[in-house]
């Protein structure tokens, strides 16, 4: 018998699902006529995650600082290390060692302030991951979309940037009428969607996939027929499983996060592509 079609079909229990993301206001909001649907205004749990990630953040790092010596204590080692980090992997590696120091401070502040909000969801009490609003994703992605542009703009001048990415070196003749209408959606339209996408998805899907597991084995324990027990044992155990699985993937997106940003501005201000 399918267990899961068991548990979807049970009396009494409801399945995770994207609502479980949509978290009320504190202090219940207020709400407002927007076209013509009824809108709640108010700060939600997310909204204080984004300012408290900025904020320990900043505070960790002016703490690391604020006592440079030539042999560094515990806190500026590690404040060296994660600097070194983003410097030399994601901003002298892809941008290049002639360009890139302008850059590390942003690839920097963006790899630990999208880490820490990714870490939210395995830290007790928040448990949830502050990207997995999909307003917070995009809205980091047209800034990042801003940063990489005007870097290219800056570079080669309006014309000339726009002329590079969209028109392929050494391509010429009837090609080109196909060829730059798809440069510039991949190159300047695309981009920052696919960029938030990735980021988005991953810590929705990773989420969802946790609660299933821990509310389906719950109800399979204490809820179903005593055959279901062991089936319920082995979710929760899955979700363990999962959990740390998904610290390593809050990890990565971060990475991959950034990486793709380092590698867009490097694309910006090259010469040719």
């Amino acid at each position: 018998m399918n267990v899961a079609a068991v548990v979807r079909s049970a009396d009494g229990f409801t399945p995770p699902g994207p609502a479980d993301f949509d978290l009320p206001a504190i202090g219940g909001g207020s709400t407002m006529d927007f076209l013509g649907q009824e809108a709640v205004l108010g700060v939600t749990k997310p909204m204080l995650q984004i300012v408290l990630a900025a904020i320990l953040v900043f505070a960790f790092f002016k703490v690391a600082s604020a006592k440079r010596a030539m042999v560094p204590g515990k806190l500026q080692f590690v404040g060296e290390e994660a600097y070194g980090f983003v410097r030399n992997s994601l901003g002298r590696e892809i941008i290049g060692s002639h360009d890139f120091q302008k850059y590390t401070p942003y690839l920097f502040a963006l790899f630990f302030f999208i880490l820490l909000n990714n870490l939210f969801a395995s830290i007790p009490l928040l448990q949830f991951p502050t990207f997995s609003r999909s307003g917070m994703v995009y809205s980091l992605a047209l800034l990042s979309w801003v940063v990489y542009n005007v870097a290219g703009i800056r570079k080669h001048g309006f014309v000339g940037y726009f002329k590079l990415q969209s028109v392929p070196a050494g391509i010429g003749g009837p090609m080109l009428i196909l060829l730059v209408p798809l440069e510039f959606m991949s190159n300047i339209l695309v981009r920052p969607v696919t960029l938030a996408l990735r980021l988005f998805a991953n810590m929705f899907a990773g989420h969802l996939l946790l609660i299933l597991f821990a509310l389906g084995g719950e109800y399979l324990v204490t809820e179903m027929a005593i055959q279901y027990a062991p089936v319920g044992v082995i979710a929760w155990l899955l979700f363990i499983a999962v959990a740390f699985l998904e610290i390593l993937i809050q990890f990565l997106q971060a990475y991959v996060f950034v990486l793709l940003n380092a590698m867009y501005i490097s694309g910006a201000i090259a010469d040719e592509h």
